[in-house]
């Protein structure tokens, strides 16, 4: 099956894809701002560059793209039929460091948290923010604990 886009329509295309600063990040931060959560973006210091960064709680959010990060079982994740072989390389090249990244933070302390872009459509979102929430006050509680 062809592109629907000439190849310098999907280039731009492509080209405006932003690495940070998404609207689901947007979203994310919205609503842990409004619940009084406090954070940093985009932490250069730790392994991945965490999208939202809490150190009160030792714990970072990433913010997946479905396509971008490979979310298998999803039904907005599809293999590109063009030039597959460059984006089979390149999605699985972006798991693997996903993976690595977030072992590396667990072996530095942190509680890892990724949210997938499909998990913050209308049906969902509320569920899914309300359970990292959840998640986040417990690691609070686990290193009070200690």
């Amino acid at each position: 099956m062809a592109d629907v886009h000439s190849s310098e329509t999907r280039s731009y295309n492509m080209s405006r894809i932003r690495n940070k600063d998404t609207k689901p990040e947007e979203f994310v931060r919205k609503y842990l701002f409004s619940k009084g959560f406090r954070y940093r973006k985009n932490d250069a210091r730790l392994p991945g560059k965490p999208d939202i960064v809490l150190p009160k709680y030792k714990a970072v959010v990433f913010v997946n793209g479905c396509f971008w990060h490979g979310h298998t079982g999803c039904r907005y994740f599809v293999w590109p039929k063009n030039n597959s072989e460059f984006w089979r390389e390149k999605i699985i090249g972006n798991i693997a460091r996903d993976q690595k990244n977030y072992e590396l933070l667990r072996e530095l302390g942190w509680h890892v948290f990724v949210i997938w872009e499909c998990e913050l459509k209308r049906s969902v979102m509320e569920k899914t923010l309300d359970s990292l929430i959840n998640n986040i006050k417990q690691c609070l509680q686990s290193t009070t604990n200690l």
